[in-house]
Formats: C-alpha cells, sequence, structure tokens
C-alpha cells in the first residue's frame, strides 16, 4: 500500500472522527458565532492536532503510549468533564457581545488550547482511532515510517477540513443572528456543555 492510499485513507478516518456532534461541536459553531470564521477555525485546529496525536499513537503502534494513555481514562475523564463543566456554565452566563466583529479579545490561542485539552482528555478518541486503524487493516504499518507519518498528516487535514466547513457554514448565518436570538443560543449551548461534562463524570462510576 503506498503512501498516498494510507493519506487518502488518513483523510476519510480524521473526518470520521472529527465529524459526530458533540462538546467541540458545539464549541466551534458557539465561537464562529461569537468572533466570526476565525475564532471557529483555531477551535477546529486544536481539535484537530489533538486527532493528529492520537492518530501517531495508532499508525506508529505506540502500544505502550496508548496502554499509558488507556491506563489514566479516569483521571482524564474527571479532568476533562471538570473543564466542561467550567465552560457549560461560563457560556450559559455569557452576556451578548456587543460587537461580535471584535475577534481579537477572544483570544484565538485560548480557543485553539481548550479545544487541544478536551479532545486529548477523551479516551474514546483513542479508542475509535485504533477501532477504525484495525478494521481498515491500518493498526500496523509494518515498521513504514513514511506510510506512518501520511496516514497522521491525513488524519488532521481530514479532521481540519470538517472544522473548516462547519466553521463556514456557521459563519453564513452569524450575521443574521440577533442578540435576543444570541442569547439563547449561549444558554443552549451552555446546558449542553455541561450535560457532556455530567455524562464524562458519571462514567467514572463504572470505571
Amino acid at each position: 500500500m503506498n503512501e498516498i492510499s494510507f493519506f487518502l485513507k488518513g483523510i476519510l478516518i480524521g473526518f470520521a472522527i472529527a465529524a459526530p456532534v458533540g462538546p467541540i461541536g458545539i464549541l466551534c459553531i458557539k465561537r464562529t458565532l461569537i468572533g466570526g470564521r476565525l475564532s471557529g477555525f483555531f477551535t477546529g485546529l486544536g481539535a484537530a492536532l489533538a486527532d493528529a496525536v492520537y492518530g501517531c499513537v495508532g499508525a506508529f503502534g505506540l502500544t505502550v503510549i496508548a496502554a499509558f494513555l488507556l491506563g489514566i481514562q479516569g483521571w482524564m475523564k474527571g479532568f476533562g468533564g471538570l473543564f466542561l463543566l467550567y465552560l457549560g456554565v461560563k457560556t450559559f452566563i455569557e452576556k451578548p457581545a456587543k460587537d461580535r466583529n471584535d475577534v481579537k479579545e477572544l483570544g484565538h490561542f485560548k480557543d485553539f488550547a481548550a479545544t487541544f485539552f478536551l479532545t486529548l482528555t477523551n479516551p474514546m478518541t483513542i479508542l475509535s482511532f485504533m477501532a477504525i486503524l484495525a478494521g481498515l487493516g491500518l493498526g500496523d504499518t509494518h515498521g513504514n515510517y513514511p506510510s506512518a507519518g501520511m496516514l497522521v498528516l491525513g488524519v488532521f487535514l481530514g479532521s481540519l477540513i470538517w472544522w473548516l466547513i462547519l466553521a463556514e457554514c456557521v459563519t453564513l448565518f452569524r450575521k443574521k443572528v440577533s442578540e435576543k436570538v444570541f442569547r439563547w443560543i449561549n444558554r443552549l449551548a451552555g446546558l449542553l456543555i455541561i450535560a457532556f461534562g455530567l455524562l464524562a463524570l458519571s462514567s467514572l462510576i463504572v470505571l
């Protein structure tokens, strides 16, 4: 299997991993509505880079790292769940920005760092990668590091493509959202993020 084939399959894997609706998707939509396309882009960039990190673990066969991450999944879920609760409450009580075109105040690095951390603290991400790679027969690149590297690059680009599409679609409707509607969007997004946080924390009971 040549490098191009690994690259194309990586794109499909990255897109498939990123596309399901979850807390990151909600954050991307909310931040795009507040700060525009760039804010949504940096939010998705953090998730795409985290996907690439887990893609490395799967593609390069780093079983020791994978076992370690799965071994501390309780701590990861705990930190991730608490952070989601914080973001959810913050989003729920946040007032609509007076000028949503003032993107500089939003802090793109914070957008990037928050989603990077949240994606890394989700142990289901690494499990999903391992299952998909195994199902496609890509779990073992037989020491072919160029192929593994192309697979990881494809995962990153596939994930990033999804976030770009999402941010662009939300941007098209951004100017039509009134302050009153945006206030309710904030509250709904906050409640959904809180729900994801509680779900993550409740899963610790069965660990």
